[in-house]
């Protein structure tokens, strides 16, 4: 029988990548977006194309009801959930004596009160049927201090506490809590960067170079399966030695 997953923030980036190894190693799979839903849809295709089974459904994380709402959308399609993967996020760069409390309030409400939205609707759900997986995406930014991503870093910090907090909750269940840091990842973010702020991240990295989707995708999957059982309300920092 096919494992069974939930992937907010799965139409781009990590989040896709995260999406499209599950459903190849035969997972179903559903997944959020907040407006993208050509990405959304023609990433369902495509894993439709491959044999898999996935969906995709709209999602704001930073409102308690849309969260209710989607969940209950995934039940319905997945029937069960064995992995719950928070990814969804966002970022508004800029330096506290200039950011405005909107910009703030986005990134807190998205990033860190998301997480709480959305695992509110399934840890109950878990600790009734006495298993489940729980996977939080976090960032380097959660680790250590960047200038002009107070908000943004305040966000993946408390989601590094909400982690290990829930693990122990979890713990007595035998359901791993599990947090995952990615540093600079090939995404269209980082695409965009100019060339010369790239290389000087580049020179910043022990290994001399930005990480690829499919390596935290491929954490991801070994977080969520069962040689994995037994780490729970751990951090994994994959940044190529960046915060080593």
């Amino acid at each position: 029988m096919s494992k069974k997953a939930i992937v907010t923030g799965g139409s781009r980036g990590i989040g896709a990548a995260i999406v499209e190894t599950l459903t190849r190693e035969g997972f179903e799979v559903v997944f959020s977006y907040l407006s993208n839903k050509e990405s959304a849809e023609n990433l369902v295709q495509k894993i439709t194309d491959q044999g898999g089974r996935a969906a995709a459904f709209q999602l704001d994380t930073s409102d308690y009801e849309s969260a209710v709402n989607f969940v209950n959308q995934a039940k319905e399609f997945l029937t069960e959930v064995d992995v719950l993967i928070n990814n969804a996020g966002i970022t508004r760069d800029k330096s506290l004596f200039i950011m405005q409390k909107d910009e703030w309030d986005s990134v807190i409400n998205t990033n860190l009160s998301g997480y709480f939205n959305v695992t509110r609707q399934l840890i109950g759900y878990f600790f009734k049927n006495k298993r489940g997986c729980i996977i939080n995406v976090s960032s380097v930014s959660g680790l250590v201090g960047i200038a002009g991503q107070t908000n943004y870093c305040a966000s993946k910090s408390g989601i590094i506490g909400f982690t290990r907090a829930l693990a122990k909750e979890a713990a007595k269940l035998g359901i791993p809590v599990n947090c995952i840091a990615p540093g600079y990842i090939d995404t269209e973010m980082t695409r965009q960067l100019p060339e010369k702020h790239l290389e000087e991240i580049k020179n910043m990295i022990p290994m001399h170079r930005i990480g690829k989707a499919q390596e935290v995708a491929d954490l991801v999957s070994f977080l969520c399966s069962e040689k994995a059982r037994y780490i729970t309300g751990q951090v994994f920092a994959i940044d190529g030695g960046l915060t080593a």
